[in-house]
């Protein structure tokens, strides 16, 4: 559970953060006006998810050492998130630009992440068609796409590739036109990373209302 999740640990953060000097368990629970090991147990989850450091100070005297507290510097990475916000700010700049350009553009920066995203064959390993088609499955499946060969031929590749989900699909639904030519941009810049004797040469947004369909064809056509 993150400090998101949990207004009390949230509370126990900000004690410390606001406190001039470390704090022990007790100290933090009556400034807090909550029991010990109230406190104690959200102050074990602080310290497991990185926000809290703890410490044994030196004793000064008979009895226990004290245990002390406090918040690490740094924002709270349980914070609220939102990279589709950022997504949107991003694509922005394509919309208002010119739509073929902007479809290119898309498309080139989708093959430079292709080729980043798989590892090319060793050496000994020459590539074939189904070797490559599996190679690409694989990747759109990382990416949850959920892939489905359809139509494979003798070579043992598929003719085309079924998307059954889109982990963009919001931004696909709002911008089809730059998010599917960046998909369909991955998918050739994987091949290509991949040695591969075939390619993918179009993308059909939502072919049908629950899947959209990518189309391989040789690489010498």
């Amino acid at each position: 559970m993150t400090t998101r999740e949990s207004p009390r640990r949230r509370e126990v953060l900000e004690v410390l953060r606001t406190a001039p000097s470390p704090l022990g368990v007790a100290e933090a629970a009556e400034r807090m006006g909550l029991h010990p090991n109230t406190v104690r147990f959200h102050l074990d989850a602080l310290v497991a998810g990185g926000l809290v450091e703890c410490r044994t100070d030196k004793p000064s005297g008979p009895g226990r050492p004290r245990t002390v507290y406090t918040a690490r510097p740094g924002m709270d990475r349980g914070g609220f998130r939102d990279y589709r916000l950022l997504a949107r700010m991003l694509l922005g700049r394509w919309a208002a630009a010119d739509p073929a350009v902007a479809r290119a553009e898309a498309r080139e920066a989708g093959r430079a992440w292709g080729r980043f995203l798989v590892d090319p064959p060793p050496p000994y390993e020459p590539p074939t068609p189904e070797r490559s088609a599996a190679g690409l499955l694989a990747l759109l499946d990382g990416l949850g796409f959920a892939p489905r060969p359809e139509g494979v031929g003798e070579s043992g590749r598929p003719e085309r590739i079924r998307l059954r989900h889109c982990p963009f699909l919001e931004l696909a639904e709002e911008q089809g036109g730059l998010v599917c030519s960046l998909h369909l941009g991955l998918m050739q810049g994987a091949l290509a990373q991949l040695g591969a004797p075939l390619t993918a040469t179009a993308l059909e947004p939502f072919a049908e209302p629950d899947s959209c369909v990518a189309h391989l064809a040789d690489a010498a056509a």
